[in-house]
């Protein structure tokens, strides 16, 4: 019981700095180191550091738009009195070096200052030239993935010892079927019962996996129209694959996936502001690296 609440003060300070932290990024508390009166626009001073008044007023409206009797004197020192202790914490977290050593301060403190390089982009509008150039050049990444018609033999693997002949079965039912032989009585032949059978249907990418698995669908993706593959292993056995027809993949339309592309466009130009950003503080950075890393 007494670790609890010994460990109670630095819980509160850990979560305060982090949230302190965050409001220092964005703005609400800043730097003054002069003594004396507050100057305008500032509503408190703490060892220097200054809550400025519209960044209170803005706090207040927000705590405000969810009470029908708004905020009475006595609140809006309340809230006050937060960010007082708020800017408290930071500051005596910064002293005790959370910021440097603590893992969850350091990533709140970094993913704050990346939201404020690429939330500027997160409603950025491209012009219909831009986009139209980022599609033309993105045009794969959009592209919808083709289709596969295909069949299987599957000659299942009933343990280690039975790998080889099970292999050469499957080699034997490949054959066959380059041979012109009919698939059915290739499959009667040499075959085995598949717990989940192919549909006689054009599938795309997904479907392929769901009834081959990850191997297997991409052994048949590698595959052209009437070829047969050599065996592909799977954890259950090895699978001869035909593929009877493929489509293509298609590219469709700006209009169709506009959305999509602009959602693209804004995320790639926050990455690219952010590397930009990056590459700045490096560049004013004094770094210096082992010449052997452990």
């Amino acid at each position: 019981m007494e670790t609890s609440r010994s460990r109670r003060p630095l819980t509160l300070l850990i979560v305060g700095a982090a949230t302190g932290l965050l409001l220092a990024g964005s703005g609400l508390v800043g730097s003054a180191r002069n003594g004396g009166g507050l100057p305008a626009g500032a509503v408190a001073r703490i060892n220097g550091e200054l809550v400025r008044t519209d960044d209170f007023e803005r706090t207040l409206a927000g705590i405000a738009s969810d009470r029908r009797s708004g905020i009475d004197d006595t609140q809006r020192r309340q809230v006050l009195d937060r960010l007082i202790d708020e800017e408290l914490l930071v500051q005596r977290g910064l002293e005790l070096g959370l910021a440097r050593h603590d893992r969850k301060v350091r990533g709140d403190l970094s993913a704050a200052v990346i939201a404020s390089v690429v939330t500027e982009y997160e409603d950025l509008q491209p012009t219909d030239a831009e986009l139209q150039a980022f599609y033309d050049e993105h045009a794969d990444f959009f592209a919808r993935p083709g289709r596969l018609r295909l069949r299987q033999i599957f000659c299942r693997v009933t343990g280690p010892a039975g790998d080889a002949q099970t292999l050469a079965r499957a080699r034997e039912a490949a054959r066959r079927l380059r041979a012109g032989e009919a698939f059915a009585t290739v499959r009667e032949a040499l075959g085995d019962r598949e717990l989940s059978p192919l549909p006689d249907a054009l599938l795309p990418t997904p479907k392929l996996v769901d009834y081959l698995g990850p191997t297997t669908a991409q052994a048949a993706l590698a595959l052209a129209a009437g070829e047969t593959s050599e065996p592909v292993r799977s954890s259950t056995g090895y699978h001869v694959l035909q593929i009877l027809e493929r489509q293509a993949d298609e590219r469709p339309l700006l209009a169709q996936v506009q959305s999509q592309i602009v959602t693209e466009f804004r995320r790639r130009a926050g990455e690219k502001a952010l590397r930009t950003y990056l590459d700045e503080l490096r560049s004013r950075a004094d770094i210096t690296l082992s010449s052997k890393l452990p």
